[in-house]
């Protein structure tokens, strides 16, 4: 039995996240998501009341956070597939400054708007309990997944759940 159990672990520990962290968690309907206004590493002012009516990926992120970096790849790779489709995609970064970013950026590129969340205002109107957590916003505003660590965004599952908003 003990045998067969520690199997079953390793089994789980093999097979289980990788299937699981493609898995984004359903947030009870009507949930509002909590509006906010931030600067992006260009200057733009960004509102999240402004993109009502589209689905919104908003993800809470930081530099020095490894499973943030092993995700942006894939949020970039996503994001050239989204932008056309009339979804957006918006990075919160944690409390960093618009040079850790752009360094960031040399060797994580990333198209999509990284807005600084520079004294931590934002994140505490939203529970985030790790980084990197990602939210989808449906285009009523109200939070319809929740994803905590880190995703394959361009996955076709991840997409379709995403584009099944807009309907």
């Amino acid at each position: 039995m003990k045998v067969f159990l520690s199997l079953l672990i390793i089994l789980l520990a093999v097979s289980g996240p990788a299937h699981a962290e493609q898995m984004l968690a359903a947030i009870p309907p009507g949930t509002p998501a909590p509006d906010f206004v931030l600067q992006d590493t260009e200057g733009k002012t960004h509102r999240l009341s402004d993109y009502r009516g589209k689905p919104v990926i908003i993800n809470f992120w930081a530099t020095w956070c490894p499973p943030c970096r092993e995700e942006i790849p894939s949020m970039n790779r996503a994001w050239h597939v989204l932008e056309k489709e009339g979804i957006a995609m918006l990075a919160v970064n944690m409390g960093e400054d618009e040079d850790t970013i752009f360094i960031f950026t040399a060797d994580y590129p990333a198209d999509f708007p990284i807005l600084m969340d520079r004294d931590g205002a934002v994140i505490e109107q939203w529970p985030v309990k790790g980084l990197p957590t990602t939210y989808i916003i449906a285009p009523d505003g109200t939070i319809a997944y929740r994803a905590i660590g880190s995703r394959e965004w361009d996955d076709k599952g991840l997409l379709e759940k995403i584009r099944d908003l807009k309907k």
